[in-house]
């Protein structure tokens, strides 16, 4: 069974860091790829940014994101980061990680957490 499960969701102060964490269980993570979305309260779902199973190739899907987030994987720990620097108010939202069978912002996400929430206010 496909299970994955976030954490690393803080208050954090604007400009500030957060790293976030799903780690896998119920398959091996280089089968799929990975991705982030995060959704805020009355808004739709985002995609953040993906990373592929065996090759490690990773997408950005927002602009507003790249420089700021970096996701990166490590299959020996079966779990995939988001790193988030220069945090804004805006990035306020629910993390979750979610297989994908490819990157790309027309793949449907196939199974994702419970999420994991980032609240950026100072």
């Amino acid at each position: 069974q496909v299970e994955l499960a976030e954490s690393g969701g803080a208050l954090a102060q604007p400009g500030g860091s957060l790293k976030l964490s799903c780690v896998a269980s119920g398959f091996a993570l280089d089968y799929y790829a990975i991705a982030w979305f995060r959704q805020a309260p009355e808004k739709e779902r985002e995609g953040i940014a993906c990373i592929t199973g065996r090759t490690t190739n990773v997408i950005y899907l927002r602009d507003s994101e790249k420089g700021r987030f970096t996701i990166s994987r490590d299959n020996r720990k079966k779990t995939v980061y988001l790193q988030m620097k220069d945090l804004k108010p805006e990035d306020t939202a629910t993390y979750y990680c979610a297989t994908q069978n490819s990157c790309g912002a027309d793949q449907p996400f196939l199974s994702w957490g419970r999420g994991t929430r980032v609240t950026v206010a100072s």
